[in-house]
C-alpha cells in the first residue's frame, strides 16, 4: 500500500474525517486530502507528527520494510491492540493463548497420525 492507502486506513480505523484530522494536526484539509490521493507527499516534520498522533512508525506510514520486518500483519496487530482497553487487551491474549494451544493439539495429531 501507498503513503495514502496507509493514511486512509488510519483515519477510517479512527472513525474521523480528513477534515477532524486536518484540525487536529494543524493542517489544511485540502493537504491532508492530497496526501489520501496520492497527489502529495508530506514533509518529514509532518511525517513524525502524523506517526506520533496515530501511534505508528514512519516505515508503517510509507510502507517501508528492510527486509528484516516484512510482516505486515504483525505491525497492524500491535497497533490494532495498543487502541484497545485494558480489558480488551486482556481478552485479545486469551483469545490468542487459545489459537495457539489449538494449533500445539493440531501438530501433536499430526505426528500421532503420521507415525
Amino acid at each position: 500500500m501507498s503513503f495514502g492507502n496507509n493514511l486512509r486506513t488510519l483515519i477510517e480505523e479512527r472513525n474521523m474525517t480528513q477534515k477532524e484530522l486536518a484540525q487536529q494536526m494543524n493542517i489544511a484539509p485540502s493537504t491532508i486530502g492530497s496526501y489520501v490521493q496520492n497527489t502529495r507527499e508530506p514533509d518529514f516534520a509532518t511525517l513524525k507528527l502524523l506517526a506520533g498522533y496515530f501511534d505508528v512508525s514512519i516505515d508503517y506510514l510509507l510502507d517501508y520494510s528492510s527486509g528484516e520486518t516484512e510482516n505486515h500483519q504483525e505491525d497492524e496487530m500491535l497497533r490494532i491492540f495498543r487502541s484497545l482497553t485494558e480489558e480488551q487487551k486482556n481478552i485479545c491474549i486469551e483469545q490468542c493463548r487459545v489459537f495457539v494451544c489449538m494449533n500445539h493439539k493440531k501438530k501433536t495429531k499430526k505426528r500421532k497420525l503420521s507415525s
